[in-house]
């Protein structure tokens, strides 16, 4: 049994299906639910408040942090967990902008996530900024000394394109300005090096390739340089130097635990943290290359058996250039998506035409690759995806 083998006996896959989504929510882990029995009847049942410090609740954002960290290049003591992707991305983005005052521009990329864009907007409006919002590629000739912030994702939500982090940072840097990277879709399907790319801060979320459950928490990363000038916006009494001083004056923790706010979701982050040791012996160039073979496989089949379907490419041909998930375009796509799903082969829609397929390392393997390709090329045959119930989209896709 090779390494993937092992680690994918390692999760629960339900009986009949075949899934390709660990790109919006990973597979569970199978030692995750004898570890939230413990956390649940015993930490919190039986050891009720003493768990904060027996069990350790205090320090679970940094220990799921240092956990996350070597998946992204970044040292232990720069991670922390917590919050959603949303909340550390404002909570980032406001800390980068008053580290750059008397600059008015944050530039982003106009075919972000749309939350990415939401927090962006919202930012600009809380200090009279102004947006540029264009297509990544021109970012660069967008950059001058007014521009505060870039804000970036790392690999694309649709296309899987991933974006070359070294530089467009190089190029933030050039002008001054700071630059924020969404890494959700990048941590544990795709290598980066915040460190060596000089990040300055990134942010990410816990339950795609991380595989930390529904609503996991989040994660963020703040470079060293800017840890002490940091004055993010959401001072909550965790992330106060001596919380239990109850001082009515804030005075922000050292390091990275300036940046939390609440007290800890034990429960999700005691999941997180367990999810994420199924990472441990695999080292990231390995799950890359693994994931190169995987996307490339589907699309060697896309293009052979699925010719003249009306399949369109949308992800990268180049793998250097491609995530670990592969987006094609059809204009019956919803339809499709939603025949293969009611089949056992789970993938997700996103609109208007774009199917996505993840393949995650950790349990994806090639005979899931040659089964869905069989699936789809069934359904077009059969126009199986032509049925009144797919006229009607449902809200969650």
């Amino acid at each position: 049994m090779n390494k993937f083998e092992q680690t994918r006996a390692r999760f629960h896959v339900p009986e009949g299906v075949r899934y390709f989504d660990g790109n919006s929510l990973g597979l569970m882990p199978g030692a995750v639910a004898s570890h939230v029995n413990e956390v649940v009847t015993k930490q919190w049942a039986q050891g009720l408040i003493r768990s904060w410090h027996e069990a350790q609740w205090r320090v679970l954002p940094q220990t799921v942090g240092q956990k996350v960290a070597r998946l992204i290049g970044a040292q232990p003591a720069h991670v922390v967990a917590c919050d959603s992707t949303s909340a550390n991305l404002f909570k980032v983005l406001v800390s980068a902008v008053r580290l750059r005052p008397g600059r008015n521009t944050i530039v982003t990329d106009a075919d972000a996530f749309p939350t990415d864009l939401y927090i962006v907007y919202q930012v600009a409006r809380l200090f009279d900024l102004k947006v540029v919002a264009v297509p990544a590629a021109q970012i660069a000739s967008h950059l001058d000394e007014q521009v505060a912030t870039v804000v970036l994702t790392h690999v694309d939500y649709r296309s899987a394109e991933i974006y070359d982090m070294g530089q467009y940072t190089r190029q933030a840097h050039g002008v001054g300005a700071l630059i924020v990277w969404d890494l959700s879709h990048t941590a544990g399907g795709v290598p980066c090096n915040l460190e060596a790319d000089n990040v300055d801060f990134a942010v990410g979320c816990g339950y795609k390739y991380l595989n930390g459950g529904p609503g996991a928490p989040a994660y963020l990363y703040a470079a060293a340089r800017h840890l002490d000038k940091c004055e993010q916006p959401l001072a909550g009494w965790f992330g106060h130097a001596r919380p239990f001083d109850f001082s009515q004056d804030y005075t922000p923790a050292e390091g990275v635990s300036r940046f939390l706010c609440g007290t800890n979701p034990v429960i999700g982050l005691s999941v997180l943290s367990r999810a994420l040791d199924e990472f441990d012996g695999v080292d990231m160039q390995e799950i890359r290359a693994r994931s190169v073979v995987l996307t490339g496989q589907f699309i060697d089949g896309v293009d052979t058996e699925l010719v003249g379907l009306g399949f369109h490419l949308a992800s990268p041909r180049e793998a250097a250039k491609r995530g670990s998930h592969v987006s094609l375009r059809h204009q019956q796509g919803y339809g499709i998506m939603q025949e293969l799903a009611l089949r056992g082969y789970i993938g997700d829609f996103r609109t208007p035409d774009y199917m996505r397929f993840g393949f995650a390392p950790l349990y994806n393997n090639e005979q899931d690759v040659c089964e869905l390709l069989s699936e789809i090329k069934l359904i077009m045959d059969t126009r199986a995806w032509d049925k009144p119930a797919y006229q009607q989209r449902r809200d969650f896709t």
